[in-house]
């Protein structure tokens, strides 16, 4: 090997210590290196198993111990459907809408499991719980658990319950290098059906280690919805001031 090819090896070592991206990752003549090839295989298939795994509200209660608990269901029947009707997946199933509680709550977390609900039993508890503790003057909702879930099903869920606020922590689409990422959208007073992706804030890929701790995603909800409060907004007109990392909108 020349020292050159030996520097460049060496480079592209260095930088993929520094990122999940698939970068320089050389040939095998015109295909990809085979422990490279085998690499990809099992990342799709782990991305594959992330979006079909059931989902089991039962263990992700078990890890909210002290939060009271309801389940519900969207208007999609299965799996198979709620990927082929994404629309299914934002209403709430009629029957399950109906045992929902009312009150006058601050905030209702929604905990459904989106794409990936490996991602959801993984860390959403562990955010409901750090958020929480940070909310002291807030009344909050009993933690929805909500199956063939979409985003704008919280939108749903808190006119139902008659929360202010609504954080919906999902499953994120499964990519190449993270099949367990967990997404958090904060929406103030949203309305069914008229409440869109400029009225949210998202606060993406949230999996400690390799991505947004625990901590750190509960610091950015909570100082976003005491300023949410203060507004009267979120979404584009509500911009994250804690000056660590990045917020967007959805």
């Amino acid at each position: 090997m020349s020292e050159v090819t030996l520097q460049t090896s060496e480079l592209w070592a260095a930088l993929r210590h520094r990122t999940q991206a698939r970068i320089g990752l050389g040939r095998a003549g015109s295909a990809l290196p085979t422990r490279h090839r085998l690499e990809l295989q099992a990342a799709h298939a782990a991305a594959r198993d992330a979006v079909h795994s059931p989902f089991e509200p039962g263990a992700v209660a078990a890890g909210l111990a002290g939060m009271p608990t309801v389940r519900v269901r969207s208007a999609a029947p299965d799996r198979t459907t709620y990927l082929q009707r994404p629309d299914l997946g934002r209403r709430l199933d009629r029957t399950d809408r109906a045992h929902l509680p009312v009150g006058e709550w601050d905030v209702v977390f929604v905990i459904a499991d989106g794409l990936s609900s490996r991602a959801v039993h993984a860390h959403a508890a562990a955010v409901v719980h750090e958020t929480a503790a940070r909310l002291d003057s807030w009344n909050i909702a009993p933690v929805v658990l909500a199956e063939q879930a979409r985003v704008a099903l919280g939108d749903d869920v808190a006119h139902a319950m008659g929360a202010t606020t609504v954080v919906v922590l999902i499953g994120e689409r499964p990519g190449m290098s993270a099949a367990d990422s967990l997404g958090a959208y904060l929406t103030y007073r949203p309305v069914p059906g008229v409440t869109t992706d400029a009225d949210r804030n998202c606060l993406s890929n949230i999996r400690p280690p390799l991505g947004l701790s625990y901590e750190g995603a509960a610091e950015k909800l909570a100082g976003l919805m005491e300023r949410a409060r203060l507004s009267g907004v979120t979404g584009v007109g509500l911009k994250d001031e804690s000056g660590h990392g990045e917020v967007t909108e959805a």
